[in-house]
């Protein structure tokens, strides 16, 4: 079986679709090295991990880029031609036509475009609204990364139940063997794209309603690449955390595995890689009571409304005052985190391709 994967986004600046990219197809090949899995556009090597760049040098990301563009033109022809000879095709949103003569597949991250459009950019939503039609609803089938997400897009996609399959992704290694990194001073943490849908205005106020002990004791520290958050809150990010910018996946494990609580309100998440990752580095979580949350966190966290800052708080305080409390949250985090393993995702996802493939 030849499966060719989409790995457009590595490219591109991205934080969970490139996540998801890099691990996915590096678990599928070590999990059935005797398939012929390969990453489109010619991206055999998918090189170390780095949200904010591309592996490869300026001129051979600028080559494939080109060719992505070219599909906007040229459509399946050249698509067809691109790929040859493959079994299933799966796409990713930067490829917005379809194959002629391969089984089409791809994976549903989330729907906020059509859940919160507010909280995105007009592109987001052109972008996403062109891979629903000429991607998502002409596929052969289709992987949700969350029963949620599964749900949503039955609901607002239209796609048939028995089209699309919930398969959790997974959480790197390294975070369930990190070593705690040590800073000056205990904190708690949050960690994503500084934009709107991460609700940061809501957590800085969560956090100024602490008792001044509690808050003095902590430093409440927040990593994440600028998105497009407006300035205000952005600036309110630097005047009232230690704000680390984009961190390096190297040094995200021990970043994690060094907090005492890690804190995130989004509004709504399709899988949530920060929250797994948290309970797999055995770290207590309080997080929303929203979308897949409740369903990735399970018992390893504290539930909160994100639109009340009071909620938030009080979870804080909770946890920051009560060690038992957080040594409970813990064992049952990474018990939860078990279940995503990347392993287990690349398994499932053989067994999803070979369906579609019929082999």
């Amino acid at each position: 079986m030849r499966i060719t994967v989409d790995a457009t986004p590595v490219l591109l600046r991205s934080a969970g679709v490139k996540n998801y990219l890099h691990h996915w197809v590096a678990a599928l090949r070590a999990a059935a090295p005797e398939e012929d899995i390969r990453v489109f556009p010619y991206l055999d090597n998918l090189g170390a991990l780095d949200h904010q760049g591309s592996p490869l040098g300026t001129a051979a990301t600028v080559a494939r880029i080109a060719l992505i563009q070219s599909l906007k033109l040229f459509g399946a022809p050249l698509l067809d031609a691109a790929l040859g000879r493959t079994d299933v095709f799966h796409a990713s949103n930067q490829v917005r036509c379809a194959p002629r003569r391969t089984k089409l597949t791809a994976t549903v991250h989330d729907l906020t475009c059509w859940l919160m459009p507010a909280m995105h950019t007009p592109a987001n939503l052109r972008a996403d609204q062109q891979f629903a039609d000429r991607v998502l609803r002409r596929a052969e089938a289709l992987i949700a990364v969350s029963e949620n997400t599964r749900q949503d897009a039955i609901k607002i996609l239209g796609i048939q139940p028995e089209k699309i399959v919930t398969i959790h992704s997974g959480v790197a290694t390294e975070y369930f063997d990190a070593a705690p990194t040590r800073r000056a001073k205990p904190y708690v943490l949050f960690v994503g794209a500084i934009e709107p849908r991460k609700n940061l205005d809501t957590l800085l106020n969560a956090w100024a309603r602490l008792n001044p002990d509690v808050r003095n004791a902590f430093d409440l520290v927040t990593a994440g690449p600028r998105g497009w958050a407006p300035e205000p809150t952005f600036a309110r990010l630097q005047a009232e955390t230690t704000y680390l910018g984009y961190v390096p996946e190297t040094q995200m494990p021990g970043l994690m595995a060094g907090a005492t609580v890690f804190v995130y309100p989004s509004f709504y998440e399709g899988f949530g890689f920060p929250v797994a990752q948290a309970l797999a580095a055995r770290v207590p979580v309080v997080t929303s009571n929203s979308s897949s949350l409740p369903e990735i966190a399970r018992d390893g966290a504290l539930l909160v409304d994100p639109k009340s800052p009071e909620e938030i708080a009080a979870a804080l305080t909770r946890l920051l005052e009560s060690e038992s409390d957080r040594a409970k949250l813990i064992g049952y985090g990474r018990a939860s985190a078990e279940r995503f393993r990347w392993e287990k995702c690349a398994v499932q996802s053989l067994e999803f391709f070979r369906r579609v493939s019929g082999r």
